[in-house]
């Protein structure tokens, strides 16, 4: 079985917090799974589609919309304030840092940005925001919507070389982003943010056997606490994890749907 973390893998730093945290709590539960990298530009869709992930994070869209479902094993609480300690996240809605706008609205008529059709944070979330603003339906609020952006740093980078006016970025991602390079983040500033959605949960596709996932669960719940983990946890803005109800992301499932009954949306 395999181990990943490359949603939230924001930085270099990160990334190498998030092998440490999950190999502890394999070891833990007494699994010898392997924490493998899987870096952009490589597809995150790819490594979705595996039979073998153990313990690998999981777009809450994709999970909600796989038949079967992954099981999922637990979730990652962020610590900054914002979250209240719950397993959830938002999208930021954001500009470059010096363009003149100051509203969502300011921006409608310009170039907007999303990563991909299945991201929830990088394009669902942002297109079922935006629904309250459409007043026409033969008018889009955008002259052009640019996508295929690998990740939240992508839609910065885009934004800072003035391809696109506004984009998405997955809370969590740029708060990490915001601790772990406050340079490049300060690049861009948030106009907008979604409401809460349940976060990218862990989960596996393989069979795994209920002990396992039972031990794995615990172990992950100590992770929230183990001195040795402080660091790690610090770097991560990581308060600990929680087992969300997997009918928490039900609510998710059909927002394509409905965003596809507005394809002029943007």
């Amino acid at each position: 079985m395999i181990v990943n973390a490359r949603m939230y893998s924001a930085t270099p730093a990160a990334k190498q917090a998030w092998k440490d945290v999950l190999s502890w709590a394999t070891r833990r539960a007494g699994l010898a799974w392997q924490a493998i990298d899987y870096d952009a530009p490589a597809p995150l869709s790819g490594l979705w589609a595996r039979p073998d992930l153990g313990c690998a994070m999981m777009c809450g869209l994709p999970y909600s919309r796989r038949r079967p479902r992954p099981v999922l094993i637990a979730a990652p609480v962020p610590a900054p304030a914002r979250y209240a300690g719950r397993p959830v996240y938002f999208t930021d809605i954001v500009v470059k840092a010096s363009a003149p706008f100051n509203r969502l609205e300011d921006t409608f008529g310009g170039v907007v940005g999303y990563t991909l059709n299945d991201s929830m944070s990088g394009c669902v979330a942002l297109r079922h925001h935006l629904a309250r603003y459409r007043q026409a339906p033969d008018k889009p609020l955008y002259r052009e919507a640019v996508g295929g952006f690998v990740n939240a740093r992508s839609v910065i980078e885009a934004l800072i070389n003035g391809r696109i006016d506004v984009g998405p970025l997955d809370s969590y991602y740029h708060d990490l982003l915001k601790a772990g390079e406050p340079e490049f983040a300060a690049d861009v500033r948030v106009i907008a943010t979604t409401g809460a959605a349940p976060i990218p949960p862990l989960v596996a596709t393989a069979a795994i056997p209920a002990a396992e996932v039972a031990a794995l669960r615990s172990a992950l719940g100590a992770a929230g606490s183990a001195p040795e983990l402080a660091a790690s946890r610090a770097l991560l803005l990581l308060k600990g994890f929680a087992v969300p109800d997997v009918a928490d992301y039900d609510i998710i499932s059909a927002m394509p749907e409905a965003a596809e009954q507005n394809p002029i949306l943007w």
